[in-house]
């Protein structure tokens, strides 16, 4: 059985949830440009502001868009925070990655200095 989440790793699961749909993702781009009505951001898209709507929901519960209602109109605006938070998530494994770049251009590189000796060989012949 495994642990409970904390707090945090349930706000970090959200974030990447929603971040995982390309329509979301596109909201959140179109966003990054300035605040817009929700129907502003559906206009691109060749779904229902319905559709559209249930992604924004998405997006504020994972705390990634900031949606203020005045009436029946409805101002979004992105909260780029949670995404740093997962960038920095991420970013636990770059060292792990460079470690297998490394690796691997040590290996090219080898494999490389063979292949010369090799040819070196062949012309000695």
């Amino acid at each position: 059985m495994s642990a409970p989440e904390t707090t945090d790793e349930q706000a970090l699961n959200a974030v990447f949830s929603a971040l995982s749909d390309p329509v979301r993702r596109a909201i959140l781009t179109r966003l990054g440009e300035g605040e817009l009505l929700v129907s502003q951001i559906a206009e691109p898209f060749e779904i229902s502001l319905q559709a559209v709507s249930k992604h924004i929901h998405v997006l504020v519960k994972a705390g990634l868009v900031v949606q203020e209602r005045t009436g029946r109109v409805s101002l979004c605006r992105l909260d780029a925070g949670p995404i740093y938070q997962a960038a920095v998530w991420l970013n636990r494994y770059s060292k792990y990655w460079q470690e297998q770049f490394d690796t691997m251009a040590a290996w090219l590189d080898e494999l490389d200095s063979k292949r010369k000796q090799i040819r070196t060989r062949r012309k000695k012949s």
